[in-house]
């Protein structure tokens, strides 16, 4: 067990990738040990990947990239300005509306660090708004990528917890709307304390354009369901729904109807049961690919392309930290290692609540050093026996380590957002870490809220049956 551990975390501190740490200190321990076959280290990484859950994987990830080069960011960007840039410290709140928005689209805080990040924070510089500032609230309102559904980290937590992807999804609705208040506020507190005013003119014209995109948003899942409850079949309902929905995006060539649509679509979809979220994921790439060659034409075979070839790129390194992290974590449990951490922290406390402590501040610092969907791989097997034997709903546990390892991207020495952001900003590591420090308050009381309000998270998915 030495071994297996120990290797791993010293070919870490030596800067080996994640991936290929866990694969060789694997590998050696096998070698070292005999306790399997060497070929069972093949065996299991092909395992570990062969899941139709993860299906959803490279479609997400090829969703979030056409929005980007289908011009659905910049409307997104254009809707929240509308919205809420005549309030104090405007663009601040547009950026975390934008974040709201293209959660909804993406699943990855990567994806909207990269995509709205960009055009945000060089708006907020212009603007006149520091580049720390908004650095800092870019980062921050990227962790919104992977709470509000769709997710990629709940489609990895759910394939290794045997838990529904789709209560992770419900469930993480709320704690996103909660979340996006907080930061909402605390961009108020900034505006306030540093004397900022709105960044756009109060206008009641855009202001009433913007709620009637929402209304009509709003309207188009209870216009299907009066028309399904009229005797009309489902298909037929929702074909007049959607006839009905491009005909007014049309007539009255509105800003981001259709990029607002899209998690309406993904969850109306899965709650009614008409696609599971695998093909929601599908269902996500088909109107990305709908809105950027049909409806705003913004988009070339040659940037289907290129976001195809991004996507295999990024698709395979997810899945072969997917497969390291597999051999690793049954190693883990063939060796009783996860069986001895697990008794440990029993031994330690019975407390669910003092465990979720405990557990927060092990996700949080393994969420620094691991890349999310290899601690999640890891962190699992370790952690879900005790979660299950304390009576602690799985999916309440998914939302409080997603949220820890999304605020762990924000952290040196691993943070991917952290990075992504520092390039997009032109600033070094260091400056953009300061940047995002106020911000792990708001997030911080996020974390507590979801952590010890377990109803906060299962309220919606309990609602719906998908929960007990």
């Amino acid at each position: 067990m030495f071994i297996l551990i120990g290797g791993f975390l010293l070919l870490m501190v030596l800067g080996l990738p994640v991936a290929l740490s866990m694969a060789v200190s694997s590998l050696v321990y096998i070698l070292y040990s005999g306790i399997t076959p060497d070929v069972t280290l093949a065996q299991r990484m092909i395992a570990g990947v062969e899941s139709f859950p993860l299906l959803a994987v490279p479609f997400f990830i090829l969703a979030g990239n056409l929005m980007n080069i289908a011009g659905v960011t910049g409307r997104i960007y254009r809707f929240a300005v509308a919205l809420v840039g005549w309030m104090k410290g405007g663009l601040g709140q547009v950026n975390i509306i934008g974040s709201v928005i293209f959660a909804g689209m993406s699943g990855t805080a990567i994806a909207d660090a990269a995509g709205l990040g960009t055009i945000e924070i060089k708006a907020m510089k212009d603007h006149g708004y520091t580049t720390e500032f908004a650095v800092g609230v870019t980062a921050a309102s990227a962790t919104l990528g992977p709470i509000i559904p769709p997710s990629l980290p709940f489609v990895i937590y759910g394939m290794m917890a045997n838990v529904s992807i789709g209560a992770l999804f419900l469930a993480g609705l709320i704690p996103g709307v909660f979340m996006t208040l907080l930061m909402m506020g605390t961009v108020a507190y900034f505006a306030h304390k540093n004397g900022w005013g709105a960044d756009t003119p109060f206008s009641w014209k855009e202001l009433g354009e913007a709620m009637i995109e929402i209304a009509v948003v709003f309207a188009f899942p209870l216009f299907v369901w009066l028309l399904y409850k009229s005797g009309l079949s489902v298909n037929l309902a929702v074909g007049i729904g959607l006839a009905a929905l491009l005909f007014l995006d049309w007539y009255f060539d509105f800003s981001a109807v259709m990029a607002l649509m899209a998690p309406v679509i993904l969850i109306g979809g899965m709650t009614m049961g008409w696609f599971t979220p695998t093909e929601a994921a599908v269902a996500a790439v088909i109107w990305s690919l709908f809105l950027g060659l049909v409806r705003y034409r913004t988009m070339t075979i040659r940037a289907v392309a290129k976001a195809t070839f991004d996507t295999i790129e990024t698709t395979a390194s997810v899945l072969f930290i997917v497969t390291a992290a597999s051999i690793f974590a049954w190693l883990l449990t063939v060796t009783q290692a996860a069986q001895i951490l697990s008794d440990a922290i029993l031994g330690f406390t019975q407390n669910k609540w003092v465990f979720l402590l405990l557990a927060n501040l092990l996700i949080l610092f393994v969420g620094c050093f691991i890349d999310t969907i290899a601690a999640i791989t890891i962190l699992v097997p370790i952690l879900l026996p005790i979660v299950l034997k304390l009576g602690i709903d799985p999916v309440h546990f998914g939302l409080v380590m997603v949220l820890n390892l999304m605020i762990g991207l924000l952290h040196p020495p691993l943070g991917m957002v952290l990075f992504v952001l520092a390039r997009v900003a032109k600033l070094s590591v260091e400056r953009t870490t300061m940047a995002i420090l106020p911000w792990l308050v708001p997030l911080m009381l996020a974390l507590i809220a979801i952590t010890y309000i377990p109803e906060l998270t299962l309220w919606l998915p309990r609602t719906m049956g998908l929960a007990k």
